[in-house]
């Protein structure tokens, strides 16, 4: 059973609101327990095992290559110009309003402050995250992927 199955078991489980799921097989076991109404609930963070690996991997690349590294730092200058528009928050984030509705922004699309430029459910209440600058410039997030708390979601170009 890889990641993909098993969210999709835990999102399964929590809309069918029961209380507590067992799924085994001949060499894999998992359970899911849900809260009830007026339970506490504790929450553990998910760890992030690609970090290593590409912290790691980047120290040899630009010792092999000391051209990417001024490649780099232009990106880095590029970007600078760009406002971020950050997660206030941990959930999953959504381009749309509900599946059958258009996106909310595009990129080059022209926002205006207070512009809804996505939505982030957390714990089944989708939150509207607004724009404070005008002009996408680049969707950093894809549809429908967990993001967390002041992950960068969009740069914007205020000029």
């Amino acid at each position: 059973m890889d990641i993909k199955d098993i969210q999709n078991l835990i999102k399964f489980v929590s809309k069918a609101e029961v209380s507590e799921v067992k799924y085994k097989t001949k060499d894999f076991e998992i359970t899911i327990k849900t809260p009830l109404a007026g339970s506490e609930v504790a929450y553990a963070q998910p760890a992030v095992y690609h970090t290593a690996p590409q912290q790691v991997a980047a120290a040899p690349v630009q010792a092999a290559t000391p051209a990417a590294a001024p490649a780099q730092a232009e990106a880095a200058s590029d970007d600078s110009k760009y406002v971020t528009i950050k997660s206030p928050m941990i959930g999953t984030f959504y381009r749309k309003p509900s599946p059958d509705k258009d996106v909310f922004v595009n990129v080059g699309d022209e926002v205006s402050v207070g512009k809804t430029v996505c939505v982030i459910e957390a714990m089944k209440l989708f939150n509207q995250i607004e724009s404070e600058v005008s002009g996408i410039v680049k969707i950093l997030v894809d549809d429908a992927t967990p993001v967390e708390y002041d992950q960068p979601l969009f740069l914007v170009d205020p000029s």
